[in-house]
């Protein structure tokens, strides 16, 4: 069996002995290097859609990532190409980001994390575990999830519109990124949901960049009543925006849940 891996994902040495593995550059991949392969497997950096697959032997794609944005599921579907990711693999670690962002945060502002309410946007692997902490901790979460409310799936807080958990004074967001639908996450937080957080809020976003319009972030923190920020994720990624990297009390480049065990 012949594999094609991103040369950044780590513990590939289980693979070699199921066929040949060629390591390869995950942003600069091309349909010429998977002319003889059956099996792909990337990051979140290489875009896998009909362009790059129709056409080639490859019978699988694995994703060692959380998020599937980069995945264009229904090519692989019209293709016959089968498909796997590894969603909550680090979800604790991200958990763990997110918590020590909270005390940071609750620190700078001069504020107690049990005396806060944490509104969580997004009750999946990631959003849900860390409404078990907060709750563990004695911590008011006010959540929001209309996909799982809708479904009438048990979550660890009760579920309410976006607009009750942008009302806390510490928000986190935890969704995937979509752009169609009623739920689409694309610019969720955009001009004017921004310009309705005040400087005794924070906002941390360790989910994917587009869920917040970075330029409108940018120039909502210029202005003297502006939130806290604290970004793990940004648009245009690996070159975020240099203004909001600046103004950011905290940002860190996409790696939150980048710890051995998540790995």
């Amino acid at each position: 069996m012949r594999i094609v891996a991103d040369e950044n994902m780590p513990a590939l040495t289980p693979f070699e002995s199921q066929g040949q593995v060629t390591r390869v550059n995950g942003r600069t991949l091309t349909r010429d290097q998977l002319k003889d392969t059956e099996v792909l497997l990337v990051r979140s950096v290489t875009r896998v859609d009909r362009a790059l697959l129709e056409g080639t032997p490859v019978c699988f794609v694995g994703s060692a990532t959380i998020g599937t944005d980069h995945i264009d599921r229904q090519a692989l579907d019209d293709l016959g190409i089968a498909f796997a990711h590894a969603p909550g693999c680090n979800a604790r670690a991200v958990v763990e980001y997110v918590l020590q962002a909270l005390l940071l945060a609750c620190h700078k502002q001069g504020r107690s994390l049990r005396e806060s309410r944490v509104g969580i946007v997004g009750l999946g692997n990631v959003g849900g575990r860390l409404a078990d902490w907060l709750n563990a901790l004695g911590v008011t979460v006010i959540g929001c999830d209309p996909p799982l409310a809708r479904a009438g799936a048990r979550a660890p807080v009760p579920l309410d519109p976006l607009d009750a958990a942008l009302e806390a004074d510490l928000i986190s967001l935890h969704v995937p990124l979509t752009r169609d639908g009623d739920d689409a996450t694309h610019h969720l937080l955009d001009a004017e949901r921004l310009a309705r957080l005040g400087p005794e809020q924070t906002l941390i976003s360790t989910c994917r960049g587009p869920v917040i319009d970075n330029r409108a972030l940018a120039a909502r923190l210029e202005q003297e009543d502006a939130p806290l920020a604290l970004l793990d994720v940004w648009e245009n990624e690996p070159r975020p925006d240099p203004a909001l990297l600046d103004r950011v009390f905290l940002g860190s480049p996409h790696v939150a849940g980048y710890s051995v065990e998540g790995k």
